[in-house]
């Protein structure tokens, strides 16, 4: 940065020895904390996979591809619950983030009242604020038994695809993948409307002085502009619905045996954790190790896969 040394009003200050101790010593704190974050991830990272050596050394790569799970036996495969972890997850994003960028392009542009605007503002902050276990139980008394109806429709209609196959009978994947939603459509709407906040005013001038409509001024102006950050609130919705674990463990039905429906009972890497962890003995706490070891692999992946799409989209549209 370039000193005003001309200006006459500028003065220049020697810094005392007190203040640059203190610079010092915050930078060197901030190194600190910030090596202790990392070290304490790559804690749990090396606990995780000491603790699924065994699994690893018996089953390999098979692990990920088979779905038997069988503790009797000593057979165990993780297919079924990495299945219902990305399944689950993807389908729940497919829904939330329409809803959730359409609630904060909603509540952000002047499209209704400013009391409507900000009791809608509250009122996401507030859902993103109820305990999973309190969704969960709605999820069982509420969400499921109104939805089954129209699962059996679906059912009806289009049993014949792989995807609807199985008749419905409670708890199952796709009230999971809705009840996810509700989790993570506070994150999407709250860091959308924060992102096109953010968005310069000069841009909308500019729509609006060129002659566009207003709509066409937020697909094609006020949206791109804000990209980078949705898409980042987009990854760390992915993030949240993977590792998801009391209301989606009280919904999907937990169970072992693989099913391509959607209508039928399912699992999820964390929802087996939470489920057979406290009862386990021997060879089966391995495998649930190394189930974990693999959802942080796929957390990392998202993870990965966010910085790189916010830093291409940060370079298209700023």
């Amino acid at each position: 940065m370039k000193l005003p040394s001309n200006d006459p009003t500028f003065v220049f200050r020697n810094r005392p020895p007190q203040e640059k101790l203190v610079d010092q010593g915050f930078r060197q704190l901030v190194v600190v904390l910030a090596s202790l974050v990392g070290v304490v991830l790559l804690g749990i990272l090396l606990t995780v996979l000491s603790g699924s050596r065994d699994a690893i050394a018996s089953y390999g790569l098979g692990f990920l591809t088979t779905s038997d799970w069988d503790p009797s036996s000593e057979q165990y495969g993780a297919f079924t619950a990495i299945y219902g972890t990305i399944v689950t997850s993807l389908l729940a994003l497919l829904i939330a983030v329409p809803l959730g960028v359409g609630t904060a392009v909603f509540i952000t542009e002047n499209l209704i009242p400013l009391g409507i605007r900000q009791v809608l503002g509250v009122m996401v902050e507030l859902l993103a604020a109820i305990p999973s276990v309190v969704l969960g139980l709605w999820a069982i008394f509420v969400m499921e038994p109104f939805l089954r109806p129209i699962l059996q429709l679906l059912y009806t209609s289009l049993g014949w695809l792989p995807f609807f196959s199985t008749e419905p009978q409670g708890p199952g994947m796709a009230p999971a993948i809705l009840i996810l939603v509700v989790m993570v459509l506070p994150i999407i709407t709250a860091i959308a409307r924060d992102s096109i906040q953010q968005v310069p005013p000069e841009l909308r001038q500019a729509a609006y002085g060129i002659g566009t409509t207003r709509w066409d001024a937020i697909l094609k102006v006020i949206l791109p502009a804000a990209v980078s950050g949705i898409t980042g609130g987009v990854m760390l919705a992915l993030g949240r619905a993977m590792g998801e674990t009391m209301a989606v463990t009280m919904i999907i039905g937990n169970s072992t045996n693989f099913s391509w429906s959607l209508l039928a009972p399912g699992n999820t890497i964390s929802s087996m954790l939470a489920n057979q962890f406290g009862e386990a003995d021997g060879q089966q706490v391995s495998a649930l190790m190394y189930a974990a070891f693999v959802l942080m692999v796929l957390t990392l992946v998202v993870n990965l896969l966010a910085q790189w799409v916010v830093r291409r989209l940060s370079l298209k549209y700023n």
